[in-house]
């Protein structure tokens, strides 16, 4: 069985009254009930954290070595300012997927460079919580795929 981390940034504990016009009215609470149901149907286990702290991001990252087998990281605002997130990505060497419930592409273009993209096997963005649901279902296919290979 799968173990997989879950990792949401800065500010998202505010959905569903942050911005609702950018991110919709879901809450984090509805993100992780949807990924918890995910996880049953897919037979993996999924843990959620969220902090607004990039040292708490980074230090989860790192005790995550050796804990799971992959990470799905929505590192929000961090994505285009931490170097510190994206070299504990790297250092542990998990497969990640970046997730944005907005589409960072067509927003302002600071949003639009992720330093978390380089490091990851991928990035979707765009979806709302089907973000989350996607991440999740291409990173349980890699690491299937990963175990024939």
């Amino acid at each position: 069985m799968f173990h997989i981390l879950v990792l949401h940034g800065p500010n998202l504990n505010l959905l569903g009254v942050r911005e609702p016009d950018v991110y919709g009215s879901c809450t984090l609470a509805s993100i992780n009930a949807a990924m918890e149901k995910l996880a049953q149907e897919l037979t993996v286990q999924v843990e959620s954290k969220q902090s607004n702290l990039e040292g708490e991001l980074v230090t989860w990252i790192q005790e995550a070595r050796g804990r799971f087998d992959g990470l799905v990281i929505n590192p929000a605002a961090y994505t285009h300012t931490s170097i510190a997130i994206r070299d504990a990505i790297s250092a542990v060497a998990l497969p990640t997927v970046e997730v944005h419930l907005s589409n960072v592409y067509g927003r302002e273009t600071f949003r639009q460079q992720s330093f978390i993209a380089g490091v990851a096997l991928g990035q979707i963005a765009g979806f709302g919580v089907n973000s989350y649901v996607l991440a999740i279902r291409a990173l349980i296919e890699h690491l299937q795929t990963s175990m024939h290979s």
